[in-house]
């Protein structure tokens, strides 16, 4: 087995379960020594524990690995910054931040409360960045550093769930500016748009004054995520994370790569497919003449 990330130092936010685990795991497969980030909390985000983290850290261990646990939140500044120093208290530095931790509550738009935006928002979207300007004031002084980030599919468009799909585009946008921000000190910065059977599919549920709409919504969900997961596991993504966090990607940064079983695909990014332009200013007239074209027309 190699060990391509001898000497690394790495935290895995969300490492208790499902995709931070197997990510968790795999760094320290190949030598890091790891911080395990997770609240331990429930599927509906409730009942924290700190069971998850440390069973981790016992596997770890048992396989030969250097682990400790941390049950801090990345919801709140100071939580993220006691998950960085975890790591430099208990192993001296960091080099890897994998950005991991999230939460899913799935509602239809119309019904959607302000506190449930706010409090996925704040997992992905703020748990992202109070963590990643915590490790970059350490990274810069260092001037070497690697992050990954967790996006999704989702941010592309999903029903039941426009709080998450938003934050986790967001996360696109925030990876490629804090990987052009982060260049000049050796740090990069990728994000990943992982497809694996997780806890998260079991949060499609029927909602009340809804119940037909709801079920139907349910097993459409899981009966496209079954097709399209096509059976990967979050092992499956772990691989292609222990690499962007390796010496040997030291090039690649602010790209967003799909991952699920068997599949890597690296990204583009937006672009204009199709331009018009006329000297001057469009009239809604000439607008609604020359759009329906554009849509049609190859």
């Amino acid at each position: 087995m190699s060990q391509r990330l001898k000497g690394k130092v790495a935290v895995v936010t969300g490492a208790g379960r499902g995709i931070g685990k197997a990510e968790a795991l795999a760094l320290a497969n190949e030598g890091a020594k790891v911080v395990i980030n997770d609240l331990g909390i429930s599927i509906d985000g409730t009942a924290p524990s700190t069971l998850p983290a440390d069973e981790v850290v016992t596997e770890i261990e048992k396989a030969g690995g250097e682990a400790v646990a941390n049950y801090d939140s990345v919801t709140t500044a100071k939580g993220a910054e006691r998950i960085i120093t975890t790591a430099i208290d208990s192993f001296g530095k960091i080099d890897i931040l994998v950005n991991n931790a999230g939460l899913l509550k799935a509602h239809m738009i119309f019904n959607l409360s302000d506190e449930e935006w706010d409090e996925i928002v704040k997992v992905h979207l703020y748990g992202h960045f109070y963590c990643t300007r915590a490790v970059c004031r350490w990274f810069r002084q260092q001037k070497s550093g690697r992050i990954i980030n967790t996006s999704s599919p989702a941010g592309l468009g999903v029903p039941g769930a426009v709080h998450y799909s938003a934050a986790k585009e967001g996360i696109i946008g925030f990876t490629r500016s804090v990987a052009i921000e982060m260049a000049k000190y050796n740090v990069t910065c990728n994000a990943i748009r992982p497809l694996a059977i997780t806890r998260l599919a079991q949060v499609i549920q029927p909602e009340p004054g809804d119940k037909q709409e709801a079920v139907e919504h349910k097993e459409t969900f899981l009966a496209d995520g079954s097709r399209i997961m096509g059976g990967s596991l979050p092992e499956d993504i772990a691989p292609l994370v222990v690499y962007l966090a390796s010496d040997e990607a030291a090039n690649i940064t602010g790209r967003t790569f799909f991952v699920r079983r068997g599949e890597i695909s690296l990204c583009c990014e937006p672009t204009p497919i199709r331009t018009i332009y006329k000297d001057g200013t469009w009239t809604v007239d000439e607008i609604a003449h020359v759009l329906p074209i554009m849509q049609t027309t190859g």
